[in-house]
């Protein structure tokens, strides 16, 4: 049977500060692209496709060694899956049912909770357990986040399961129950390069969004949802991301963070992005159930990652699928309480290709 070809390895990877043993799967499909991903933070840290000429690449950004993923990466997330609230929430704070509940303020000078706090989901280790399927070598990752954990009310019951498939698609599948009314927002945090070197300057790109959510100056939503016309992040035409970044050089994010609100249904897997990169003739589109899409293009990146390869500003940037920034404190957003019986669940393809 096919999916008989497609492999799957397991090495040991680190152990983390508290002792717990770290581990790296390695999926290669049938057409030899491969992703690495460790346990600690369900971390993709490699993912290797073909340019046109076939020639495979490793085209996201990391690191080397468990100790600086340990390190480093609360300041860049490189790779891993974040939550419980993926992006920001407003003095860290939100109401359920007439109860507040604090989060702490880890977003540097501004006073949000981001990316699921000092201990979100990128610092936990998950259990793995790797799989070979029809469409290709899948890893299935699963993680208990307990009550009050990051000050998040539930016991999460979280899986996340990664597929390489045979059509060259990085498959994420999120699901999540709590036995308690909590906030859910999970998202994929890696940061793509087409090229496997340089900047993503040269990349084009296209988000099928006609509206985006403004932010205010500690980029929280201010509630409105605005057209993208006539605006510098409209991108639904293709534009080459020096020149889309340049008018937005000067403000104090030096480019890209904002949320789009994706066109098409929530809960549909739809078209939400298609980055080109015409140099390796390497194309990646995006397709999520997801309501929004965050655009970050690696503004402020200055670390030494893989392979000695200093990492600055846009060496890569994120397309992270999720719910909008902030939601549980905007009524017009869509929701992100999640009850008990009911089940999170969102699906987020990274699809690639080549043209010639």
């Amino acid at each position: 049977m096919d999916y008989l070809m497609c492999h799957i390895e397991k090495e040991f990877f680190g152990t983390t500060s508290e002792g717990i043993p770290v581990h790296q799967y390695t999926l290669i499909n049938r057409n030899g692209a491969m992703v690495k991903i460790i346990t600690y933070g369900a971390i993709v840290r490699e993912l290797w496709v073909p340019d046109k000429s076939g020639t495979l690449s490793d085209v996201v950004l990391g690191f080397d060694t468990f100790q600086e993923y340990e390190e480093k990466n609360s300041n860049f997330f490189f790779g891993a899956i974040v939550g419980r609230y993926a992006n920001r929430i407003a003095s860290g704070r939100f109401e359920i049912d007439g109860v507040t509940y604090q989060l702490a303020l880890n977003d540097g000078d501004r006073p949000n909770a981001l990316h699921g706090g000092v201990r979100g989901f990128y610092t936990r280790v998950f259990k793995a357990i790797p799989m070979k399927t029809p469409d290709g070598p899948s890893l299935v990752l699963k993680y208990l986040s307990h009550d009050g954990e990051e000050g998040y009310p539930g016991n999460l019951d979280l899986t996340v399961i990664y597929t390489l498939t045979n059509e060259n698609e990085l498959r994420i599948e999120y699901h999540a129950t709590t036995d308690k009314p909590t906030i859910v927002n999970l998202t994929h945090h890696s940061y793509f390069n087409l090229s496997g070197e340089g900047t993503i300057l040269d990349h084009e790109l296209m988000i099928n969004a006609d509206h985006y959510t403004p932010v205010d100056e500690n980029l929280i939503p201010t509630g409105e949802i605005t057209p993208v016309e006539g605006t510098p992040y409209d991108l639904r035409s293709f534009r080459r991301l020096k020149d889309a970044i340049e008018p937005l050089k000067d403000t104090p994010v030096r480019g890209f963070d904002i949320n789009y609100v994706l066109n098409g249904k929530d809960g549909e897997l739809k078209l939400a992005a298609v980055l080109k990169d015409r140099k390796s003739g390497r194309v990646m589109k995006v397709y999520t159930t997801e309501p929004g899409l965050q655009l970050y293009t690696g503004n402020f990146l200055d670390v030494k990652g893989k392979c000695g390869r200093y990492y600055g500003s846009y060496s890569g940037l994120c397309l992270e699928t999720q719910h909008f920034p902030d939601s549980p404190n905007h009524p017009n957003f869509p929701t992100t309480i999640l009850r008990p019986g009911e089940e999170y669940r969102q699906v987020t393809v990274y699809r690639f290709s080549t043209e010639e």
